[in-house]
């Protein structure tokens, strides 16, 4: 069974439509059928998309508690309290804007969490042709879909020899070709771990300058950078170093506490552009979700206090750089094969076709795992495509993403279990 042929389990919606699964949210409920439930010691989520949330070598200690003041009873303000797009435009000031023009306040929307944020994106977009790559963030699609009347989605498929990574110069000349007035792009990417960094970064957003060309970068996965060779990265990766004058770029910077700083549970995300843009933001959130938790927001204060973000992000690198090193190097002697090697998330988007039927599908490699208690995301769940106005097989149905999400224990009985699989 492909992706367009997955129905939901109730036929009779009344007036309902049908809302497709998300990929992963389908994996988990393929997955619950056979006994899978959140922290099963025998279950290994090679297809999770959040981080492991427990303590970690060399971070600070878990943020258990938060003391709730009298006015975190009432409503918030729809785009955050003030403490907090303070917190969060100081937090790109010190590690970003090394110029005299910086974020302030006014440049921050915050949101209950990254896909209400990126759904707030959404709805402020007017009539336009929106541009968005492939493969990438399984959510899009529906998101698209829900704005079908308005807005134009069009794809920009990027190429196997490129890695999947989508250089600047496609960029603008599907810009001018297809007279993109948006483009929405995950970076680094979910699900291919690619990251477009430095002079290549600086180049799209002087393009979208100069086009003047919304760019909604989603860059959730922000802190978790690698070397090609393996080591932990610097730092993070953003477009906030490139953007010349926040209040007049047209850059909106996506992230949150839920990957980087490895609180999903708390959802909290924000938007960083102009003022503009932000208060338009903000408006939308009054008939999609009326503002975020101001308790969820009190606690993300000590979370982004600059000597324990910055401890949290570093030790994250540590960590996950060795998970990312033992996946490669796994899946790579099983016969999988990558089109390039992750240099952000904590994903590999890896090939199949060098293994034997009929485990070169990713539909039944995917279905394979299950039996053997391990969870994996096919491809084709990333080939975006809103409306299925594109017909025909996806070009991904032998492609896989791969997590390297779980504790490293996990992760290695997850890798253990597809090698014996495999043999």
């Amino acid at each position: 069974m492909n992706r367009n042929e997955i129905e939901l389990s109730n036929p009779d919606l009344g007036a309902l439509r049908e809302v497709p699964f998300m990929g992963v949210i389908y994996v988990v409920a393929e997955a619950s059928k056979l006994g899978f439930t959140n922290g099963h010691p025998d279950w290994c989520n090679l297809g999770q998309g959040q981080p492991e949330v427990g303590e970690m070598a060399g971070a600070p200690p878990r943020i258990h508690s938060v003391e709730i003041a009298p006015e975190d009873h009432a409503y918030g303000p729809l785009g955050g309290t003030n403490e907090m797009r303070e917190a969060v435009a100081n937090h790109y000031n010190r590690l970003f804007r090394n110029r005299k023009l910086k974020y302030t306040s006014a440049n921050v929307c915050v949101a209950q969490g990254g896909r209400l944020a990126l759904t707030r994106v959404m709805a402020a977009l007017g009539s336009v042709n929106v541009g968005y790559q492939l493969p990438d963030y399984t959510a899009y699609e529906d998101m698209f879909n829900l704005h079908m009347t308005r807005l134009n989605p069009i794809p920009v498929r990027t190429r196997e020899q490129d890695g999947f990574s989508l250089t600047p110069e496609r960029f603008e000349s599907e810009v001018v070709e297809k007279g993109l007035s948006a483009f929405v792009i995950s970076n680094p990417c979910n699900p291919t771990g690619n990251v477009i960094a430095g002079g290549a970064l600086r180049q799209m957003i002087e393009i979208a300058r100069r086009r003047a060309v919304t760019l909604v970068l989603d860059e959730f996965y922000s802190h978790f950078i690698y070397t090609k060779d393996g080591k932990a990265g610097d730092g993070p990766v953003s477009g906030a170093p490139f953007v010349e004058n926040p209040e007049r770029d047209p850059i909106l910077l996506i992230d949150g506490l839920t990957k980087s700083f490895r609180y999903p549970g708390w959802r909290i995300g924000w938007v960083m552009g102009p003022s503009a843009m932000m208060e338009s933001l903000s408006r939308t959130a009054s008939s999609i979700d009326g503002g975020p938790s101001r308790i969820a927001q009190r606690a993300a204060l000590e979370a982004l206090q600059p000597a324990r973000a910055d401890q949290e992000t570093t030790a994250l690198r540590e960590v996950f750089v060795k998970k990312r090193n033992l996946l490669v190097e796994r899946l790579t002697k099983m016969g999988v094969a990558f089109a390039a090697e992750p240099t952000g998330t904590f994903y590999g988007w890896a090939c199949l076709k060098n293994l034997h039927e009929p485990f070169d599908d990713a539909m039944t490699f995917f279905r394979r795992a299950l039996d053997h208690k391990v969870m994996t995301v096919p491809g084709e769940f990333f080939d975006v495509n809103p409306g299925k106005r594109r017909r025909g097989e996806s070009p991904y149905k032998q492609w896989m993403r791969f997590s390297f999400g779980p504790p490293m224990d996990n992760l290695k009985m997850g890798l253990d279990r597809l090698e014996k699989m495999l043999k």
